[in-house]
C-alpha cells in the first residue's frame, strides 16, 4: 500500500512543495520505511535495489540538515562508479531546489583532478564521488571533511566488490565521529555487516524486496552446449526479434568476445567493462541509451547506474553466481508496467545456479533448447544515430542550442531529434537515422552560439 509524502513526519513544508512540483506524491517502499528513521537522525542500514528510489530516501534527510550559508562539505555520498555519482548528483540537485544556493559537486576518477580542486576551493555543501578519487583529494589536502554530518554509502556491496573497503573506512575516519551514516546495499553479504559494525552506531535495519517485480517479465532459459553458447545467443536474438538488449557476461574478456561476435553477425554492439577509459564509457552508455546501438554487452559492475527506458530485453550470456544479481539484472526490463523479456543461456554445469535462482524466485523458469529456436527475423538498423559535439556544458552549450542548429534551415523537424546529453566538454544528440546525414551536413556549415563546433557521427 502506497504512502503519501505528506504523511511522513519530518519533511519540511518547503521540501514537500518541491516534491509535489517534481511529481512525487507517493513514497516508494524504501522511502516510506527509511525516511522516518533517517529524519529522526538515526543511522540506517537499508537493503534495496537500484531503481527503488534510494536517492530520494537519503537525499531528503541529507539536504534538510544542511546550513546553506556555510560553504563547507556537510554531506558526502560515496558511489561505486562515476556514472552513478553523476546520476545521484543530478537527482540531488532537483531535490535541492527547495532552498537556494545549494552547491553539489561530483568528485570522481576518469577526469582531470585540476577542475575538481577549483570547484572545491570555491566551496561545496555536498560532494558525491567515488572512493578512489576522494582519497586522492584527501592525500593532496584539497578536501576537508571535518564538517560532514551525513555520510551516505550508495550501493555499498558493489564498492566492496571493487576493493574499496579500506578506502571507505579511511574516508569515514576524516569525518565527524558523531555523524549520521546511511548505508544502502542491494545485497547483504558478510563484509557489509563488518563495514556497518565499524562505521555505524546502532543502525536500524530495513529490507525491501526487489522493486522490479518479475510479474511483467517473461523469463526463459535456453539450454545450450558450452561451445555453442554464442550460436545460441545469435539464434535467440533472431527468434525473439530482439532490437535492443543488455547482455550480461561475467568477465571482461567474455564481453569483448561476445560483442565482436554480435558485430560480425550484423548487430551494432557496444562492449562495456572496467578497463575502458572514462570518455569511452560515457560515449558507450549514451549511444545505447539514445537508441543508436542494438546491444550493450557488459559486466555487472560496469552496468551499474544504467537506466534505459522501455528496454526490450535482458540476456544473461552466463548465469550469475549470486541469484540476487539475476533479479537485479532482469529488473532493467519490464519497468513501469511494460512487458519485458529476460533470456538466460544455460549449460548443464550451471544447474546449481539455476536452482538457486528458482529458489529465490519461488517458481521454476521455463526452459527450451537452442535447437527449438527459429531464425525468422530480419535485423533492422538502430532507429537513431548519435552525433557527437566537441563542446559541452563548460563551453555554455545547451540542448536548446543543438536543437536550434539542427532545425534552423527548416529541412529537419524537431520531432526527429531524440535524447540530447550534454557533459562538461562534449555533447551527444540522437537523430533519426534517415535524417542523420543531412543533420551532420547542416551542422558542419552552421555556427552554434556564434562559433563553429566540430561535429561527428559515432
Amino acid at each position: 500500500m502506497s504512502q503519501a509524502f505528506t504523511s511522513i513526519q519530518g519533511i519540511t513544508p518547503a521540501m514537500q512543495d518541491n516534491l509535489q512540483q517534481l511529481g512525487f506524491s507517493d513514497a516508494t517502499e524504501i522511502q516510506a520505511q527509511s525516511l522516518p528513521v533517517s529524519l529522526a537522525g538515526n543511522d540506517l542500514l537499508a537493503q534495496a535495489k537500484t531503481g527503488s528510489g534510494k536517492t530520494v530516501a537519503f537525499g531528503i534527510p541529507l539536504l534538510q540538515k544542511l546550513n546553506p550559508k556555510f560553504f563547507g562539505i556537510q554531506g558526502l555520498v560515496l558511489c561505486p562508479t562515476r556514472e552513478l555519482a553523476t546520476q545521484v548528483a543530478d537527482e540531488l540537485r532537483k531535490l535541492a531546489r527547495f532552498t537556494a544556493n545549494i552547491k553539489i559537486v561530483v568528485i570522481s576518477g576518469g577526469v582531470s583532478i585540476g577542475p575538481q580542486i577549483g570547484s572545491l576551493e570555491r566551496g561545496a555543501h555536498i560532494v558525491v564521488g567515488t572512493p578512489g578519487r576522494i582519497k586522492d583529494h584527501l592525500r593532496k589536502k584539497t578536501m576537508v571533511l571535518d564538517n560532514v554530518n551525513t555520510l551516505v554509502l550508495d550501493e555499498a556491496d558493489r564498492m566492496l566488490e571493487m576493493g574499496f573497503a579500506d578506502d571507505i573506512r579511511d574516508i569515514a575516519s576524516h569525518t565527524k565521529h558523531n555523524r549520521q551514516t546511511l548505508l544502502f546495499s542491494a545485497t547483504y553479504p558478510d563484509n557489509i555487516k563488518a563495514l556497518s559494525k565499524d562505521l555505524m552506531h546502532e543502525p536500524e535495519t530495513i529490507k525491501v524486496e526487489a522493486v522490479h517485480k518479475t510479474d511483467h517479465i517473461r523469463q526463459q532459459i535456453i539450454g545450450c552446449e558450452k561451445a555453442g553458447r554464442t550460436e545460441a545467443l545469435l539464434a535467440a536474438m533472431q527468434h525473439y526479434a530482439i532490437e535492443q538488449a543488455v547482455i550480461f557476461c561475467n568477465t571482461k574478456q567474455t564481453v569483448n568476445d561476445v560483442s565482436q561476435a554480435l558485430r560480425h553477425a550484423g548487430y551494432l554492439s557496444l562492449g562495456l567493462h572496467g578497463d575502458l577509459q572514462q570518455k569511452d564509457r560515457d560515449q558507450t552508455y549514451i549511444r545505447f541509451k539514445q537508441g543508436s546501438a542494438h546491444c550493450l554487452v557488459a559486466t555487472d559492475v560496469a552496468a551499474r547506474g544504467l537506466d534505459v527506458d522501455e528496454l526490450q530485453a535482458v540476456i544473461n550470456y552466463e548465469l550469475p553466481r549470486d541469484p540476487e544479481v539475476y533479479v537485479h539484472r532482469i529488473g532493467r526490463t519490464g519497468r513501469a508496467g511494460s512487458e519485458g523479456l529476460a533470456l538466460s543461456l544455460f549449460t548443464e554445469r550451471e544447474q546449481y545456479k539455476r536452482e538457486a535462482i528458482e529458489d529465490l524466485l519461488r517458481h521454476d523458469i521455463p526452459a527450451i533448447h537452442q535447437n527449438e529456436l527459429t531464425d525468422t527475423h530480419d535485423t533492422a538498423k538502430p532507429p537513431y544515430v548519435t552525433l557527437c559535439f566537441a563542446e559541452g556544458r563548460k563551453n555554455k552549450l545547451r540542448p536548446g542550442d543543438i536543437v536550434g542548429a539542427i532545425t534552423a534551415k527548416g529541412k529537419i523537424p524537431g520531432s526527429v531529434i531524440g535524447n540530447i546529453t550534454v557533459l562538461d566538454f562534449v555533447a551527444f544528440a540522437a537523430v533519426e537515422r534517415e535524417y542523420a546525414n543531412e543533420a551532420l551536413r547542416l551542422l558542419e556549415k552552421s555556427r552554434i552560439k556564434g562559433r563553429q563546433i566540430k561535429v561527428r557521427r559515432i
